[in-house]
């Protein structure tokens, strides 16, 4: 009988370093969650007398720079690093977008976005799943929770951590069927995982925390799946992996996407970080002129306390009539208490306050589609908006570097797993669609040959990963819509003036460039092929 490598003084030693790696990490979960409650709009002083005021301010800007994410979410295109690899490179350019839609991309990006506006940091995890497609098994790639994930403190690159945990619960009943041979002592775990505040009541009790370790020994990823001080899962005693490790590439399957980097960590602080000390005064500034026009608008006076007023008709606004004793003056008794009105300065204050939140988070109107002195042309709307988009387009770009991370993975898990033929449906730019068959067999260790009789050795195919937008902002197509009929207008569809063309489009620089120079190009040598025939 072989001899289990993954023994319970390791499972110890990965508990203690979990541990510590939590110990590190808990100011950095403090703020995440606190975040959370501020997004909710819950960030206000309750138990005080004044009247609570939440204003969004900083939830508009969030959600504006999600919606510019959004408009330019990102689609991977293959490139060969030599040239007997284009042929596989241009299959999965249409095999990768398949994957990523079969794992509904979409979703996932927008949820990753959410989080790295909101915490400052968004992570991917990119797994193989052997379940899927009834056993068949594919590719699995989601949004993850940082709160839930764990690293070396002090590390910059999640992939130099030494070890990487990922703790979710799970409910023990479901553990012991999923693990027949399991036995749940005692409990208390469930701590390991750390909850936002919710608004409905969730029980922790029947639930039991499952770590997932992974670490690498001799260079190959491995993967320790454990509750408490049981194994329930370990490559190093799969047969099948104890060599070779859970997966090829070696790296940890996780990927961080940071906003505003930090230089002690793989993390990074977000909007919500940035722009709290603002709103912060804009709520009280709020709370404060409130405060001020419900006093004006609730009138308050002085009773003289033998006064001759009957002060329960006064009280009641319903009586047309109030009573007062003979040989007394109502103004005697009673005498209005006057509120102040706020000076100006508080007003200019507030909308200085807001502008600086504005300016701050790169939130200006006409990002959001509002302009002055009457812009209402797409295009020049469009133009305002790429002139003050700066950061948007910034952090975009941030994140498809993230982007070609996790497209290195995916093709990494391809070459791994496909390798039986696999067919996928690809939508073609002209609403057609097109069947293709693929497996990994090109991205395999390839001979070389020879060369005077001494072989070459073998190569393995390297691609690159470029990243294009697919843009989708209504005024982005429309300002694009008017620089086609710009091009038409000009002549520069015209086969004669092929040559000016070409030479004004080598000076300019838009989405889809390459094309509508391609097609010029075919237009123009059409054009001198029929001038130079007999």
């Amino acid at each position: 009988m072989k001899k289990e490598r993954m023994t319970a003084q390791r499972v110890a030693e990965a508990r203690e370093a979990l541990d510590k790696y939590r110990a590190g990490k808990a100011a950095l979960d403090r703020r995440i969650i606190e975040n959370q409650e501020w997004y909710k709009l819950r960030h206000g002083e309750p138990g005080k007398a004044e009247p609570g005021v939440a204003s969004a301010w900083l939830l508009n800007a969030i959600a504006n720079k999600h919606a510019d994410a959004m408009d330019n979410i990102p689609a991977p295109v293959v490139l060969p690093r030599e040239p007997g690899d284009r042929q596989d490179a241009e299959l999965l350019s249409k095999v990768l977008p398949a994957v990523l839609e079969m794992n509904d991309f979409e979703e996932a990006y927008s949820r990753m976005w959410w989080r790295k506006l909101k915490t400052g940091t968004g992570a991917y995890g990119v797994f193989w799943d052997s379940g899927k497609l009834r056993g068949l098994g594919d590719i699995e790639l989601c949004a993850v929770d940082i709160l839930n994930l764990y690293w070396e403190p002090g590390v910059r690159d999640l992939q130099r951590s030494r070890y990487l945990f990922w703790v979710e619960l799970a409910d023990q009943e479901h553990l012991a069927k999923q693990y027949p041979g399991l036995k749940l002592k005692g409990g208390g775990d469930a701590g390991l995982v750390k909850q936002y505040v919710h608004e409905e009541r969730i029980e922790q009790g029947g639930k039991r925390a499952v770590v997932d370790w992974y670490y690498r020994e001799e260079g190959a990823l491995h993967l320790c799946r454990f509750v408490g001080d049981q194994v329930l899962y370990a490559s190093e005693d799969d047969p099948m992996l104890s060599n070779t490790g859970l997966y090829d590439h070696g790296l940890y399957p996780f990927v961080l996407d940071p906003l505003f980097p930090e230089e002690d960590g793989p993390t990074g602080f977000g909007y919500l970080d940035v722009c709290k000390d603002p709103q912060t005064r804009i709520d009280r500034l709020n709370q404060v002129i409130l405060k001020n026009a419900m006093m004006a608008a609730r009138p308050r006076y002085f009773i003289k306390g033998d006064g001759s007023v009957n002060e329960a008709e006064f009280a009641d606004w319903q009586n047309d009539f109030v009573h007062y004793l003979t040989g007394g003056s109502p103004k005697d008794s009673i005498m209005p208490i006057e509120t102040t009105p706020l000076p100006a300065g508080v007003l200019t204050v507030l909308r200085d306050t807001v502008e600086e939140l504005k300016e701050t988070s790169g939130n200006r109107d006409f990002n959001q589609g509002g302009t002055a002195a009457g812009v209402t042309a797409a295009s020049a709307i469009a133009a305002l908006q790429e002139a003050g988009s700066k950061l948007s387009r910034d952090m975009i770009k941030a994140s498809y570097r993230s982007f070609v991370k996790v497209c290195e993975l995916c093709l990494e898990l391809i070459r791994q797993f496909y390798r039986e033929p696999r067919c996928f449906r690809v939508a073609g730019r002209l609403g057609d669609t097109e069947y293709i068959r693929y497996d990994s067999g090109g991205m395999q260790l390839q001979a070389q040959g020879d060369d005077f009789g001494v072989p070459l050795g073998v190569r393995l195919p390297v691609y690159d990963i470029r990243v294009k937008a697919q843009k989708a902002s209504p005024f982005a197509v429309a300002a694009q819509n008017d620089l086609a009929r710009e091009f038409y207008a000009a002549g520069f569809f015209d086969p004669g003036m092929g040559e000016q063309a070409l030479a004004c489009l080598d000076m300019m620089t838009f989405e889809g460039k390459e094309e509508v120079r391609a097609g010029i190009a075919r237009r123009l040598a059409a054009r001198q092929e029929a001038e130079a025939s007999p």
